[in-house]
């Protein structure tokens, strides 16, 4: 009797095992340009199943975000190892709703009863280097600051505006890396059990397989938030839960053999 690896959760949201072996593809593939619209409108499906909840878990989450966040010192730490915890769990709930279950409220916690500690480790190991290239713009900022101080004040301020702007540019070019080293490790350490290298070094893998689709993804995200933002940014209680869905719909494509 064949096991189908699909098959919708039979347990209880905490005992449930998330694992998705038979079909996942080491490394990813490569996908036509247009599935990054497709990965968006998958998400939609997604989210149309049970709107009220993914707006209320949606909520949920950014409330535990700004919480974590207040804290003295110690907020932009936690919320940088616990992010990967969160989108672990949103992902176990695409998984349920992808194979016909329910979304629970409980999904957004499954990442802490299921590798935890791997979890955290690709929030640390993403918090760590991201501070590093934070650092190494921030003196390169510093010395550039001092040089033109010693300057002539017209053209350290002609070259002051040029300067912040290749140093966003240069930061943004270091920090890409780190985004598609941890995109999809999340999904990566839950399904298919791998460790925080593994996982990150598979994510930039499927992530620089599929440049093209992320360009376009990027391009319609980026519209599609200018306008959740503009309603006083309710559009964001729709468009919140659909990035978070999109992220299970991308790696599913990548990752897994189709059906």
């Amino acid at each position: 009797m064949t096991t189908n690896p699909y098959a919708a959760p039979k347990a209880a949201v905490a005992d449930e095992t998330v694992a998705i072996n038979a079909d996942f593809i080491p490394g990813g593939q490569s996908r036509p340009a247009g599935n990054g619209w497709s990965w968006i409108a998958a998400a939609w499906n997604l989210f149309k199943r049970q709107p009220g909840l993914w707006i209320g878990m949606w909520l949920l989450f950014v409330v535990i975000l700004i919480g974590m966040s207040v804290i003295p010192l110690l907020g932009t730490i936690l919320t940088g190892l616990f992010w990967p915890v969160f989108v672990a769990g949103f992902a176990v709930g695409c998984r349920a709703l992808d194979e016909g279950g329910e979304l629970e409220l409980a999904h957004l916690f499954a990442g802490f009863r299921d590798r935890l500690g791997t979890l955290v480790g690709v929030g640390a190991l993403s918090l760590l280097v991201s501070l590093i290239v934070g650092m190494v713009v921030g003196l390169g900022l510093g010395a550039g600051a001092f040089t033109m101080m010693k300057g002539d004040p017209e053209a350290m301020a002609a070259l002051a505006g040029t300067t912040l702007l290749l140093l966003i540019l240069i930061t943004m070019a270091l920090l890409l890396p780190v985004m598609m080293a941890a995109w999809f490790a999340p999904a990566l350490v839950v399904f298919q059990q791998q460790g925080v290298i593994e996982a990150m070094k598979t994510s930039f893998s499927g992530c620089l397989k599929n440049l093209v689709p992320f360009l376009i993804y990027g391009v319609v995200m980026l519209v599609l938030s200018v306008l959740a933002t503009l309603p006083i940014g309710l559009g964001w209680l729709i468009l919140g839960p659909m990035l978070s869905a999109s992220v299970y719909t991308s790696y599913r494509d990548i990752y897994l053999k189709p059906r």
